[in-house]
């Protein structure tokens, strides 16, 4: 009876394993299909708006909801009517603020510079007097290009006289303190970290593994400094000088955007790479103020529309599909590694 269990147990599960490969194996290939497909039609995209305001007045009213009597509770309702009614007259009279909060999380690549240019010129094209942006920035830098191209989309704020924020709750650290500084104003958790003004790069070089196995490598240029250091090639110590002075003439750059944007600052003292936390960024003179982007919200919520903008990818038919397609495969393995969890606790097979 026993030997039956196992077998049984044996052919269900090699059963089980090769209808998961086949199903696995088609979904991979109509995944294909369908990414193919979404990538010569291409995506739609659009600008999504929120009401912060509106939100954050009804959490506190969540609260308040509970612990009111009904008598207190109708008369609250009541002033919040009113509230809202003036700012009605307000809005129609365009004498209503606006804060228009942006939020980007950098990696790398600052690949989400593409949305913050729609953002802006999104704010741009809608802006009136008295409007401001807030910026909730966390990023710990980056390539040079990438982050050099979001603080300009930045720039562009001030430049059409919009007072910009920038809200840094967690981090802002080189390429991200770049973008920061564009800000006329700086604010910070007491623990976030802040600085690293510097530039790196590092590369391996296989040069005495190939030269170790007789394997050469040509590598020709027109250029005396159209190659600096290679990976594969074998470096010169005049190579490693001019790229050393790339790095030294980026880390100026990254120097003189500081000091234009913030004066004050002794970039003697703080230009050297290393990072501060809120608290020590502050008597630096990077940030202006100790303060949560929370903080700032519920003072703009008090007497103005607070506005979250954000431009999203808006996928098709074919990226639904896919995305139903990822979810689908996810929930599949995970069932199957629960069930097979619970049977090893339980002395099954």
């Amino acid at each position: 009876m026993w030997e039956v269990a196992l077998a049984f147990a044996r052919d269900y599960g090699m059963f089980l394993a090769k209808t998961l490969t086949v199903v696995v194996a088609a979904l991979v290939i109509i995944g294909r299909l369908v990414a193919a497909v979404r990538t010569s039609r291409g995506e739609s995209a659009r600008l999504h708006i929120r009401r912060l305001d509106r939100r954050l007045r009804n959490l506190a009213r969540a609260i308040e909801a509970r612990l009111l009597g009904k008598k207190a509770w109708k008369a609250l309702m009541k002033a919040d009517d009113a509230a809202d009614d003036a700012a009605d007259k307000q809005r129609q009279a365009g004498q209503r603020r606006r804060v228009f909060v942006l939020d980007f999380v950098g990696d790398i690549r600052a690949s989400q510079v593409g949305g913050l240019r729609h953002e802006v010129t999104a704010i741009l094209g809608a802006h009136r007097q008295g409007d401001e942006v807030l910026v909730r920035l966390e990023s710990p830098g980056g390539v040079v290009h990438g982050y050099g191209l979001a603080a300009s989309q930045l720039q562009r704020l001030r430049d059409a006289g919009v007072k910009l924020v920038v809200a840094v709750d967690k981090i802002a650290a080189s390429g991200g303190y770049l973008m920061a500084c564009v800000a006329d104003q700086i604010v910070a958790a007491p623990f976030a970290v802040i600085g690293s003004i510097g530039v790196v790069a590092q590369l391996p070089n296989l040069h005495k593994l190939l030269k170790k196995h007789e394997i050469d490598v040509e590598l020709l240029t027109a250029g005396k400094y159209k190659r600096t250091l290679t990976v594969l090639g074998e470096n010169t110590q005049e190579g490693r000088e001019q790229f050393q002075r790339d790095l030294d003439q980026t880390h100026q750059l990254f120097q003189d955007a500081i000091a234009r944007h913030r004066p004050n600052v002794d970039l003697a003292e703080v230009a050297d790479g290393r990072v501060w936390y809120g608290a020590q960024a502050l008597q630096m003179g990077l940030i202006d103020a100790l303060k949560t982007s929370d903080d700032l919200l519920l003072a703009a919520a008090v007497d103005a529309d607070v506005l979250e903008i954000r431009w999203r990818g808006q996928p098709g038919l074919g990226g639904r599909l896919q995305d139903w397609m990822a979810a689908s495969v996810g929930a599949a393995l995970h069932k199957i590694v629960d069930i097979a969890w619970q049977r090893e606790r339980t002395g099954h097979l």
